[in-house]
């Protein structure tokens, strides 16, 4: 039966209609005529004759309260970042191992629980822990309804707290060993088999700066990547394997510099992770000559694929680069835009060390086009007098000064003519050369993390005091990486689409369950799942809650 109107003369009425099969077809035929639709509606009684009727439809009857409790402005439990997040702490073994490192301390709160609300709201709503024990208010997370404020702070602190000292490394140059590199040593030990380890590591760095005094120690001023020498940072390294997952991280003062950081990081690789024979990739900020003797030593054994400063290098910029030799094409130029870009290399050896310089023709050509532009630019400026050069950091390099006036220096421009486009990297592994690049271009994935970690996981600012509890929030970063590289290692394998990270999150939380009352019993009403929120559940293999169910 159903609902339908039907005019008569000037007016409208309601009817109530039923299909009927008579003599091999259907017919309507009309059960009752209600009455005219105007006065029904003027009058409230088809509204009333409505809602009395939704006392025999249950389902009905809470939809319709569900609704109304959202037009008054509720907004409900969000449930999608819990259902997802959750499953993947689990399959990841994040959880597990944090239970495990915190069995035998007498905390008196569920410590996985905290970790798990800091490393959900990092990667949801990104925030202070202030912030996220108000977040948890309108989130459904199993276990963290009674987190308190000082629970996190006291769950940052642990993560961050120093071992003993006989636990400690003897070598210099690394920093305290605590209980985050514990769990993450657990973490690699439990997703390692025969078959899997550490071939290919690749490594970089980069500065974080503090709000406030920066801790005891750990805070320090030094060379800011964010431009930001004002304040004290520390420095922040991460380890990924040959795949993109993230293994490890490691934390220094601000005043640390890049050359110092790589030689530590492999030595906790070989002594902790138990990893005998790896190649590292890094930027050309970790090389000297004492990092690379150290790596090709005894103890260390290490090969490597390290970057190079050309302009700075002596031996690369008058030698290497001045060679000849034939070019090997490893990607042809481009046809499509989705084609990876072009791509030669050349080999060259300087006294038993091996070089291997690439060249980008695509890049060749933006570089000499962003030069002709600053060149154009120096000398509109110089016809308007030398005083508009002053400051100007980008005509500095082509200028030279020809006694009381500025000239464009031109063979300035030439030799940075033979920069155009190229890179140059060091390497004592036996790998060719077109492997050597393609390696240390997948060290672009871990620029990627660091950009993650500060930007969508908003690591920054730090407000802590205390060192421990820096480091605890930084390392529930790189746990939040650790999660949103399994999701996306699962999108990519089920979810034909490409999704952007920003709208997963976003449909997740907008995913929520409202609780009503109707005829004296509680339910729980869902949202319509709405996309990509089913892509992403199917991909995780999460089943959605019912529509509607009683809370008995």
């Amino acid at each position: 039966m159903f609902f339908r109107t039907k005019s008569n003369g000037y007016h409208r009425y309601l009817q109530v209609v039923e299909n009927r099969w008579e003599d091999g077809r259907s017919r309507q035929q009309v059960v009752w005529t209600v009455g005219r639709l105007d006065e029904l509606e003027k009058s409230g009684e088809l509204e009333s004759l409505l809602r009395s009727g939704l006392r025999f439809a249950k389902n009905l009857a809470v939809l319709d309260a569900g609704r109304a409790e959202r037009q008054s402005g509720t907004k409900g439990t969000s449930i999608g970042p819990g259902l997802v997040f959750e499953r993947l702490w689990k399959e990841t073994g994040i959880e597990a191992v944090v239970r495990k490192a915190a069995e035998d301390r007498k905390f008196e709160f569920p410590v996985e629980r905290a970790v798990f609300l800091t490393v959900l709201h990092r990667l949801v709503a990104p925030g202070s822990d202030r912030a996220a024990e108000h977040w948890k208010d309108g989130q459904r997370i199993a276990g963290t309804e009674e987190l308190q404020l000082h629970q996190l702070y006291r769950a940052m602190a642990w993560l961050g707290e120093v071992l003993p000292k006989q636990q400690q490394p003897r070598e210099k140059g690394h920093s305290p060993r605590c209980v985050k590199d514990v769990l993450e040593e657990m973490l690699f030990a439990g997703r390692r088999t025969l078959f899997s380890g550490l071939d290919m590591v690749f490594f970089d760095t980069t500065s974080l700066y503090f709000e406030g005094e920066g801790g005891e120690t750990i805070g320090a001023r030094g060379l800011s990547k964010d431009k930001r020498p004002d304040l004290k940072q520390m420095v922040v390294g991460a380890v990924l394997d040959q795949e993109g997952n993230p293994v490890c991280s490691e934390m220094w003062p601000g005043n640390t510099t890049d050359v110092r950081t790589l030689v530590p990081v492999v030595g906790r690789l070989k002594r902790e992770f138990g990893v005998e024979k790896m190649c590292a990739v890094a930027d050309r900020g970790m090389i000297s000559a004492e990092t690379i003797a150290t790596l090709e030593s005894k103890s260390y054994g290490m090969e490597y694929i390290l970057g190079v400063r050309m302009r700075r290098t002596k031996e690369v910029r008058e030698d290497v680069l001045m060679r000849g030799g034939r070019w090997h094409e490893v990607h042809p130029p481009r046809t499509r835009s989705k084609d990876p870009s072009p791509l030669k290399v050349k080999e060259a050896w300087v006294e038993g060390r091996r070089y291997i310089v690439c060249h980008n023709e695509e890049q060749a050509r933006k570089d000499a086009a962003d030069r002709e532009t600053i060149i154009a630019a120096l000398r509109e400026a110089l016809r308007q007098g030398d005083k508009s050069l002053i400051g100007n950091k980008g005509f500095r390099k082509f200028v030279r000064s020809s006694g009381a006036r500025f000239t464009i220096d031109e063979d300035k421009i030439k030799e940075e003519a033979r920069f155009d486009g190229k890179w140059v990297l060091q390497t004592n592994t036996e790998l060719s050369a077109s492997d050597v690049a393609l390696k240390y271009k997948q060290l672009w994935t871990v620029e990627d993390i660091f950009r993650s970690m500060k930007s969508l996981l908003a690591t920054r600012p730090i407000y802590h005091k205390c060192d421990a509890t820096i480091r605890g929030h930084v390392f529930c970063s790189f746990l939040a990486l650790i999660l949103r590289k399994a999701l996306q290692d699962r999108l990519d394998e089920k979810c034909p689409h490409t999704l952007e990270w920003d709208r997963i999150v976003k449909s997740l939380d907008d995913l929520r369950e409202s609780e009503v009352t109707v005829s004296g019993k509680r339910f729980v009403w869902r949202d319509e799942c709405k996309d990509p929120v089913g892509h992403v559940l199917r991909a995780v293999g999460v089943a959605l809650p019912p529509t509607l169910r009683e809370i008995t």
